[in-house]
């Protein structure tokens, strides 16, 4: 049996923090919203996918260098700010199963944060991202490269995610996901929204994860 983590929101409260520069930016931008607006869209999609989606919208290209600008930003306050989620590292030392993880992250800004906030130890080399497919979630291609790479059939994984976008790409790649609603970005209705998506439960704490994972994993 394997367990393959979503990253940002699961295993570091960085969802937050994104989604509060990308509200900042789209409010400048002319398009004004709210951190908890950019989370229900966009929580779990790659971030080039949620923005070719709102240069889209916006009806115009997207300033010279955005992107890269907008980006580095990001990256240096997560440098900052980040912060893995509270009793995330307990939780993973005391379990007893493969693990793995697979986010919408880019390769290298996934390890980095994973370092800064002290988890790359509890993952390496396990440690993919939407960047290697062709692919990102809501589609199943993360998720289905992870298993393939740990060589374990997806009927027998078990994914713990906290968007909507990964627990629909979970239940493509035809594995059990329960849901995650413990991060600094859910609000009242994430739990219900998972949920709906295809989550089998979902849970706020990580000192839940134990038995979580057990319960399932037996399932």
């Amino acid at each position: 049996m394997l367990v393959i983590f979503d990253c940002d929101g699961v295993l570091i409260d960085s969802e937050i923090i994104a989604c509060a520069h990308d509200a900042e930016a789209l409010t400048k931008l002319g398009r004004p919203t709210t951190t908890l607006e950019f989370a229900r869209r966009f929580t779990g999609v790659p971030f080039i996918d949620s923005w070719r989606t709102l240069e889209a919208e916006l009806g115009t290209p997207l300033p010279e260098n955005f992107l890269s600008d907008h980006r580095a930003a990001l990256s240096a306050r997560f440098l900052e700010e980040l912060r893995a989620i509270e009793g995330v590292r307990e939780a993973l030392e005391a379990m007893d199963v493969a693990r793995c993880v697979a986010s919408s992250t880019g390769l290298a800004s996934l390890r980095t944060n994973l370092q800064t906030t002290g988890l790359i130890d509890l993952f390496d080399p396990h440690i993919f991202s939407a960047s290697q497919v062709k692919r990102g979630k809501p589609a199943p291609d993360v998720f289905l490269h992870a298993c393939s790479q740990m060589g374990v059939d997806p009927a027998d994984c078990l994914v713990v995610e906290d968007s909507v976008a990964g627990v629909t790409a979970a239940r493509r790649a035809g594995m059990k996901v329960v849901g995650f609603i413990g991060g600094g970005h859910a609000d009242d209705d994430l739990g219900d929204r998972l949920t709906s998506a295809g989550a089998r439960t979902t849970f706020k704490a990580m000192s839940d994860l134990h038995a979580v994972v057990a319960a399932h994993l037996a399932a």
